[in-house]
């Protein structure tokens, strides 16, 4: 169906005699008609960043929106705004079926322009695409609808039955290798389109809860809060070792997303964050995949220097911890050190443990004096009646405190 888009763009083109650009209703990028024009300001920065990344920032679609263009049902001017990096005007048909919204094409507006029977012609070629794009969206609820089940039905014959109907809805798109990214939490729709995704769906706050994903708004996936949802996303890979679309893809589902991991801070990441799974042959396989991406997901709101979007293969210890704690550590002996009254004590603990119990290396991470880190640690015993001397209590308190993380 690409394709077909392509060749509506590039008739609105030629028919205007200039090039288009054909957005859904997210603003993400579906096809884009080329230029051969020496003029710098054909690509300006939004022109520009809408096609190198697909996407526009929600600043600059606020901006368009302001213009009327979701309710308009025929092409609207808007005038440049430098300060905004619209560095010329732009010509606006917006894409309808059946009175509903589905995308935009954009044009750039030039002097004389388009005389009102080529804009008439461009608007009939836009309700093409109109069409196409809504036969793309109904034909994607049922694809969400059947990914969902998939990822929410019980073992055994439940869940068979929701693989064998996601496989037929996929088609020929069943074959071949997929990866599994969770982001939470999760409000609103799902995207109307992702790139290289085969189903999107959002998972509810009630089946997120089930793994471990709902999300608390202050606390990230897996938190006690808003009892959000979470955003299912089944993505085609190419082979098992090019991961960096994948990674990318995600990524560009978490806006203002840092290119780079930040130093980690003593409280949780707030906001969404995300998992991406290993590769998976075969749809049989995606329960466990889904797994693993939600685990991956809760990983990176926990520890944020993995993050915001962390891999499973990539999270170390926590892809045991996911899976053996199903809920918040209620361990006799950590119970009364993991209150909020003692915070900073566990802190103590956790990185002491994490420096394999250097008292140097410790004191230098927390800032304080080696004598102040023994302090903490005498008390950090009195309170759980733990020998930091022995490995076995050293492991379950390191054990009990990855797992509180996890869940805070």
């Amino acid at each position: 169906m690409k394709g077909d888009y392509q060749d509506l763009v590039d008739e609105i083109s030629a028919l205007l005699g200039a090039p288009a650009t054909l957005e859904n209703r997210d603003f993400r990028l579906i096809a884009f008609g080329a230029h051969d024009s020496d003029d710098d300001l054909v690509m300006d920065p939004v022109r520009t960043r809408s096609i190198l990344t697909r996407q526009s920032t929600a600043a600059v679609r606020s901006w368009f929106e302001a213009y009327g263009i979701t309710r308009a049902t025929g092409p609207v001017h808007i005038p440049a705004a430098p300060d905004a990096g619209v560095l010329r005007g732009r010509i606006c048909l917006p894409v309808r079926y059946r009175g509903i919204v589905q995308g935009y094409v954009w044009l750039l507006d030039q002097e004389p322009g388009p005389g009102a029977q080529a804009l008439a012609a461009a608007m009939e070629v836009a309700e093409r695409i109109g069409v196409l794009l809504a036969e793309e969206a109904k034909a994607g609820a049922g694809l969400s609808r059947e990914f969902l089940a998939v990822l929410t039905a019980g073992r055994g014959w439940q869940q068979d039955m929701a693989v064998s109907a996601l496989r037929v809805a996929l088609g020929p798109g069943a074959e071949g290798l997929h990866a599994a990214v969770c982001v939470a939490p999760w409000t609103g729709e799902a995207p109307a389109s992702v790139p290289g995704a085969a189903a999107v769906c959002v998972v509810p706050g009630d089946a997120a809860d089930a793994t471990g994903v709902a999300g608390a708004s202050g606390g990230g996936p897996g938190g006690s809060g808003s009892g959000g949802g979470a955003l299912a996303v089944l993505l085609r890979l190419r082979s098992t070792d090019a991961l960096a679309p994948a990674l990318t893809a995600v990524g560009r589902l978490l806006p203002g997303a840092p290119s780079a991991p930040a130093p980690e801070p003593v409280a949780p990441a707030r906001g969404p964050t995300a998992g991406l799974s290993d590769p998976v042959r075969t749809l049989a396989e995606l329960p466990a995949a889904w797994a693993q991406a939600t685990a991956a997901a809760r990983t990176a709101a926990a520890r944020p220097p993995l993050g915001p979007v962390a891999q499973w293969s990539e999270i170390g210890p926590y892809r045991m911890l996911a899976a053996l704690a199903a809920g918040p550590a209620d361990d006799p002996a950590t119970r009364t050190l993991l209150g909020p009254a003692h915070r900073e004590l566990a802190r103590t603990a956790e990185v002491f443990l994490d420096c394999a119990g250097q008292a140097g290396r410790a004191a230098a991470a927390l800032g304080i004096h080696r004598q102040t880190l023994y302090y903490r640690l005498g008390r950090v015993e009195q309170l759980t009646g733990l020998d930091l001397d022995d490995g076995e209590d050293r492991l379950l308190l390191h054990m009990a405190l990855k797992a509180a993380r996890l869940h805070r």
